[in-house]
């Protein structure tokens, strides 16, 4: 690719179609089931994300937070993604979401992966399969070379996660993140585009 092509026009997000998966764009639709999931998984998914605003999970934050998505989306500095099973009926069920975050263009060309999934749907491959979906997504379609991530030490689900995706261990950062309100050590992951 030319150092021309990696100046590109922002990517209009899209959907990523699985065989029992959908990613798609959150949209104000998905107010109640985000809302809903993330609260009862609120224990589960504190201790390894940023400390929650008191307004998190009303519907003002979401509708700002939709909107900041397509902000972003259109500034091609971020592509947020919910995640839904497709049941065999066709019904969809809102189980978590995976970002590609922190895109970078020019000479980089790379982005920050970061996912959550709800507490009656973790640990059942669920995310191993939507980041295979969304991987070819960020290499071909958004041009991307190379994907990071970073997990806490003690996240021993995510290390496997990650390594299972093909993530290669990079290293190690002292206080990279400010987790449930305390700066922590995390451990660094990239996949480069084959």
């Amino acid at each position: 690719m030319g150092l021309l092509e990696s100046f590109r026009k922002p990517h209009e997000p899209r959907g990523i179609f699985g065989q029992d998966l959908t990613l798609r764009f959150p949209a104000m639709e998905d107010f109640e089931a985000w809302t809903r999931l993330r609260s009862e998984s609120r224990a589960f998914l504190e201790p390894w994300e940023p400390t929650w605003p008191a307004d998190d999970l009303t519907l003002p934050a979401f509708r700002h937070r939709v909107r900041r998505y397509r902000e972003l989306a259109g500034e091609d500095t971020c592509y947020p993604y919910f995640i839904f099973a497709v049941g065999r009926t066709g019904g969809r069920t809102l189980v978590g979401a995976v970002t590609l975050s922190n895109v970078r263009r020019g000479v980089a060309q790379s982005a920050t992966l970061g996912y959550w999934i709800g507490v009656p749907h973790a640990r059942k491959g669920i995310m191993g399969r939507a980041i295979a979906m969304l991987l070819p997504h960020a290499f071909n379609d958004l041009s991307l070379h190379r994907v990071e991530a970073a997990c806490l030490l003690r996240n021993t689900a995510s290390v496997r996660l990650l390594e299972a995706a093909g993530f290669e261990r990079e290293g190690f950062a002292r206080a990279y993140l400010r987790i449930a309100g305390r700066w922590e050590d995390h451990v660094l992951f990239a996949k480069v585009a084959a």
